[in-house]
């Protein structure tokens, strides 16, 4: 049964988790599920902005399950565990859309790894973010300690995966990790998302491309992927493509 929903209406997509057994922590199916609906919204042009919610509502993401984990071995642990686990949200990070997480609840763990992998955080008065691995004798292993380090003060973080500590919403809003903190965090989280769809869907995605590119989000693809596109709308592409299809010498016209 999935665990993970995707559900489209126009130009908006939205991805739910639905585990609330486990408070929607994450598991192998639910990171394999949340992969193939990242596939499915890049390959869809017509969309313009993409959500991230949940349902259950004592939490967004309480983490990764550890029932998925606390038998691997060392060796399991490393390769798959933790390499799938950045694959998917990696992906997440990469999207082409731009995407919206929605707490309305707590994210801990691989929840807060799972909302910083998304481009703007909408919180809940009560929610709040952590890092709770150290009090089960691990680290955090989906970008904790990476991509919360570009979005987050050292000290700040430090306070979380060292000492413990939760930061509430307000706090968050502070530090500028949450957007903006709501009462209604989905219905502020759709009103952005509004905004978004009266934009040029092309110019919004080169231009996350940039930040990323700036702040060291897969910059050599960044780079390369900016690059062939400027390459691909030349004259020179097409005479390329043209006299290899043709068998003869080309002749760059250089445009």
């Amino acid at each position: 049964m999935s665990a993970v929903h995707l559900e489209i209406r126009g130009r908006l997509a939205e991805i739910r988790l639905d585990n609330p057994a486990r408070l929607n922590a994450f598991t192998v199916g639910m990171l394999d599920q949340l992969a193939a609906h990242l596939d499915r919204i890049e390959r869809s042009p017509a969309l313009a902005c993409v959500l991230l919610t949940a349902t259950e509502a004592r939490a967004f993401c309480a983490g990764a399950d550890i029932n998925g984990w606390g038998d691997l071995t060392p060796a399991e642990f490393a390769r798959h565990w933790v390499r799938d686990g950045h694959r998917v949200f990696d992906r997440l990070a990469r999207l082409a859309r731009p995407t919206i997480a929605v707490l309305h609840a707590h994210a801990f763990g691989g929840g807060l790894e799972l909302a910083a992998a998304c481009d703007l955080r909408v919180m809940a008065p009560r929610a709040t973010i952590a890092l709770p691995e150290a009090g089960i004798g691990i680290v955090p292993g989906w970008s904790g300690t990476q991509r919360l380090a570009r979005l987050l003060p050292e000290p700040v973080l430090k306070e979380m995966a060292l000492f413990g500590r939760r930061v509430p919403a307000e706090r968050a809003l502070q530090l500028g990790f949450a957007a903006e903190v709501s009462d209604d965090p989905r219905a502020a989280a759709e009103a952005i998302a509004a905004g978004v769809c009266g934009l040029s869907p092309r110019a919004v995605e080169i231009a996350k491309s940039m930040i990323h590119a700036a702040r060291g989000e897969d910059r050599g693809a960044m780079i390369e992927a900016l690059g062939s596109a400027a390459i691909a709308a030349s004259a020179d592409r097409a005479e390329g493509v043209g006299a290899f299809r043709e068998k003869r010498s080309p002749e760059f016209p250089g445009t």
